[in-house]
């Protein structure tokens, strides 16, 4: 297969295949999937066909993100991610624990959920509190 990028294509393929490897394999510790390393890998060791040598080096052999690449902002956009999904995933979890009832109107639901993306937007966590024996 054949595909012809731009540059700009190129460099923003790089990014989408950094997070998406970050968001598969970075929780796995050893138990990392090869398939997404090797892909990964590819496209860094075609960094100096489009002039961006210093995206990638090489390391063992292997051909990886460059320092410079990782600390150039990609985890600032990753985080960006977590944060959001962290507050979606926490303000679903509150609203169903709120509701005790068992038939919950689905706009009930929808209502407190908001409520409580709404606080985030805010305050971030700030107002959250742990009632625990920790």
């Amino acid at each position: 297969m054949q595909i012809e990028l731009s540059s700009k294509q190129f460099r923003r393929l790089l990014d989408m295949v950094y997070i998406g490897n970050w968001v598969l394999n970075s929780a796995r510790g050893n138990d990392r999937i090869p398939d997404f390393d090797k892909v990964e890998s590819y496209l860094f060791s075609l960094c100096p066909k489009y002039d961006m040598n210093t995206l990638c080096e090489t390391v063992d052999g292997e051909t990886l993100p460059s320092r410079a690449f990782s600390e150039g902002g990609i985890h600032e956009a990753i985080m960006d991610y977590e944060d959001a999904v962290f507050f979606e995933i926490l303000a679903e979890e509150l609203a169903h624990r709120d509701m005790t009832e068992e038939e919950i109107p689905p706009e009930e639901l929808v209502s407190r959920r908001e409520s409580y993306i709404r606080e985030f937007e805010n305050n971030g966590i700030t107002n959250v509190s742990v009632d625990a024996d920790l």
